[in-house]
């Protein structure tokens, strides 16, 4: 037998294999190329968006958003990281978020190992990034004004509503999922797939078309992101646009939809004060009920409604009077409580008083938590391939 001839068709066969076979990429090479683009990072070599990653408006923003996340998780990130590490002991294997937006950054900081996090905003997810279908001459543009929507974020920790509407809407990249995407590669995340979704009026999930007028059909409209990270576990984002007030909540099926998921923890933060109004106590309920341990700013549930003998409540930081566009939210008897209490120190900012030494934290923790097994016997969570398909 010719050994040589062997040998070269051997050579040809494992070549073909190397130049015909699809580059390996952990999660879905698209989805997480056009992530790590709009968070200004390296994309995966032979891209589509290669090209795109040398043009001086991506060299721009890719030093902006660099320089801002280094500052963020050095004064904010890593110290709400270190937090969560030593205060939260036992977290469950949900997360509620009400009225969010798409701040997944202090989700994922304070409860890293969730399995499940529902989010909930009045904002719609738009569409999922695609810088391929964009005009070269478009794209600077389009990341300056991703930029636009990220600065309040950065700058004091929360996102500001009207300026969200104005910067996350009437451009080709639209709505919250593009911030979600800069925010999961940040975080160090593989996106594996992401899903339009909706909710009937029982709660039921059901995927939904890729249409601006199918979010506009819902009540409750949303995305299904599946995540990993270095662990490579698999975790789920929800996020809806969707009226949390009673009104809304009737027959939105979101309050439905977040008690099929079962028991979790919660996270309040910069919340407007919307649920020290009886317009939101639906939700303000819910929480109480649902949550095992809530963390949240003076936003969030007033003291009143912690029942004392339910709930052991642990202060952090400092109780000052709201920001003046919402100063008759003062709550006198939070005051006393800090006082009383001598609070433990906070070493980042947090919700509206974002200066340094004004933030203030309350953890509260239910005096009997069911485990996580109790949790699952009690509702299983939604599963993709339980997804009503229409």
């Amino acid at each position: 037998m010719n050994s040589p001839l062997i040998w070269r068709r051997s050579a040809i066969l494992f070549f073909s294999v190397i130049l015909f076979s699809q580059p390996t990429f952990a999660g879905d090479t698209a989805l997480n190329d056009n992530a790590r683009f709009l968070a200004g990072m390296d994309v995966v070599a032979g891209s589509a968006l290669e090209p795109l990653a040398k043009d001086k408006s991506f060299v721009r923003h890719s030093r902006f958003l660099n320089r801002a996340w280094a500052v963020l998780d050095s004064t904010q990130l890593s110290r709400v990281k270190a937090w969560s590490t030593e205060n939260l002991k036992k977290t469950q294997p949900s997360l509620f978020y009400m009225f969010s937006g798409p701040d997944f950054l202090y989700a994922n900081a304070f409860f890293p190992k969730a399995a499940t996090y529902v989010m909930a905003g009045l904002e719609a997810p738009g569409d999922i990034p695609d810088l391929t279908k964009l005009s070269r001459s478009s794209v600077p543009k389009e990341l300056s004004a991703l930029r636009a929507s990220l600065r309040s974020v950065f700058s004091y920790s929360f996102f500001i509503t009207k300026q969200m509407k104005k910067d996350l809407y009437g451009r080709r990249l639209t709505g919250t999922v593009p911030v979600l995407f800069v925010f999961l590669a940040h975080s160090g995340k593989t996106i594996e797939s992401v899903d339009y979704v909706y909710l009937d009026e029982e709660g039921k999930l059901n995927l939904a078309d890729a249409t601006a007028q199918a979010q506009e059909k819902y009540d409750t409209v949303g995305v299904k992101i599946t995540f990993s990270g270095d662990d490579k576990l698999i975790q789920t984002l929800y996020y809806f646009k969707t009226d949390l007030s009673n009104q809304g909540t009737e027959h939105s099926g979101f309050l439905k939809f977040c008690a099929q998921v079962g028991g979790g923890d919660s996270l309040i933060k910069s919340a407007s004060y919307l649920l020290h109004g009886e317009e939101f106590s639906h939700v303000r309920d819910f929480l109480l009920e649902h949550s095992s341990t809530i963390v949240q700013d003076d936003s969030g549930i007033p003291l009143k409604n912690f029942g004392m003998k339910d709930w052991n409540l642990e202060p952090f930081g400092s109780y000052v009077r709201p920001i003046s566009l919402f100063h008759h939210n003062y709550q006198p008897d939070l005051h006393g409580f800090f006082v009383k209490r001598h609070p433990h120190p906070l070493r980042f900012s947090f919700g509206y008083q974002w200066r340094s030494g004004k933030s203030m934290v309350l953890l509260a923790m239910k005096e009997v938590t069911r485990s996580y097994a109790q949790q699952k016997a009690l509702v299983q969570p939604a599963k993709l391939d339980e997804v009503t398909r229409k």
